[in-house]
């Protein structure tokens, strides 16, 4: 393949060409409109143009390398007769940096989807793929980050896979109900109407991986729990996968209420956001305190996740960063002052 550079002010552009066999497929590959072309050229800040079966690309030798890795194995999925989505690319565009850099090479592209009922479950970051590796690894996994990291979709989807291979009988599923801004007496219904609100992203991730009435059933006969992190005292959860989600809300005592559940043959995630405490002001975050006092100890794995791994719309990884700006100059400008 032929590589021309091209000279410019700040670096040395090249220009390459890619070629694909199959022309049938290429429609697929580069999107409605080419906005999946599109979509790489934004990432990699590289120019794609097609002819016939033959892509061109002109960037810094090291974009371009990258865009060639994502555009073939962007390729190889519609080649395995699968359809791509944007969410494939941008997948596909997170993992390769790391690929290349640790392996150093297009074939050990390879992801190992969570397996579901209703779909594959593959990571579409290297913090995730990191996240999957620890929960196969270990007994305890916390997952620390910002909203749209994917933290609790993959533990769920990692907890339906544990389920439906047989490595555990039980899925329980818990949050602590704390109010932000609005107080639980005043929504009406029993208690489980009132607490149902809080664990709905739970019952939404469940529901991407399994059949709606498979879901209703396994609840029905208790296989699957999902419950107020209250629920939880006094029990030994056995055969099962525990996952506390929005942990960064318990307090200090129902964090180690929480952890001594852990039974024989059972795997506990814990997942949480330091940085969106609904407590009072003024409390410790029992989160907090099990992440000073846990991080180290065998068989507990603490993955950390970044405004940088945030998988949805993109906007929201601008909004993270934005409010985390924000936050900096805040604590900067409160800073006192060093005498001289």
């Amino acid at each position: 393949m032929k590589q021309l550079p091209i000279r410019d002010e700040n670096y040395v552009k090249v220009r390459t060409q890619l070629n694909f066999d199959n022309n049938s497929i290429l429609p697929l590959l580069f999107g409605e409109h080419d906005r999946f072309l599109a979509q790489i050229e934004h990432a990699l800040n590289v120019t794609i143009s097609s002819r016939g079966t033959k892509l061109e690309i002109i960037g810094s030798l090291e974009q371009v390398n990258l865009a060639k890795l994502i555009l073939k194995e962007l390729y190889k999925k519609l080649h395995k007769n699968k359809n791509i989505n944007s969410s494939d690319v941008d997948a596909v565009i997170r993992m390769t940096p790391k690929l290349t850099e640790e392996e150093g090479s297009e074939n050990d592209f390879q992801v190992s989807p969570i397996q579901t009922r209703k779909r594959p479950v593959s990571p579409r970051s290297p913090r995730q793929a990191k996240y999957i590796e620890a929960m196969q690894k270990h007994e305890l996994v916390f997952g620390l980050g910002p909203a749209g990291t994917g933290k609790t979709y993959i533990a769920v989807a990692f907890a339906v896979s544990m389920y439906l291979s047989g490595q555990v009988e039980r899925i329980i599923l818990s949050r602590p109900a704390v109010e932000a801004g609005e107080r639980l007496g005043f929504l009406p219904g029993d208690i489980k109407e009132k607490v149902d609100p809080y664990l709905r992203p739970l019952y939404d991730a469940l529901n991407d991986m399994m059949p709606t009435d498979t879901v209703l059933k396994r609840l029905a006969t208790g296989e699957i729990e999902i419950a107020p992190l209250a629920f939880m005292r006094g029990r030994t959860l056995a055969n099962a996968i525990v996952i506390l989600d929005e942990a960064q809300n318990t307090t200090p005592v129902q964090m180690k209420m929480f952890l001594t559940r852990l039974g024989e043959h059972s795997r506990m995630v814990i997942t949480g956001d330091l940085s969106q405490i609904d407590l009072p002001p003024g409390s410790v975050s029992g989160l907090g305190e099990a992440v000073k006092t846990l991080e180290g100890m065998k068989g507990a794995s603490f993955v950390r996740f970044s405004n940088n791994d945030v998988v949805r719309n993109p906007l929201v990884t601008r909004i993270v960063q934005a409010y985390e700006n924000r936050e900096k100059r805040a604590h900067v400008s409160n800073a006192p002052e060093k005498r001289q």
